[in-house]
């Protein structure tokens, strides 16, 4: 809703920015999408790597 609402407030300023704004905007989302899919891979490793790391002081009762 935010970027909506900054849209419209570009749109009133300065309209044909905001029109290349709106062109442009799926083909960033394109350009950006391998970096979030590493994101989530790193994210998801270094989860992993910690739940490895915890399971011996869970299994001997620690509150973690």
């Amino acid at each position: 809703m935010t970027k909506f609402l900054l849209w419209c407030i570009l749109l009133v300023m300065c309209w044909p920015l905001a029109l290349l704004a709106l062109v442009l905007y799926p083909f960033v989302w394109l350009l950006f999408l391998p970096f979030r899919i590493v994101g989530l891979t790193v994210h998801g490793l270094l989860a992993f790597l910690s739940a490895l790391f915890l399971l011996p002081a869970r299994l001997l009762g620690a509150r973690t």
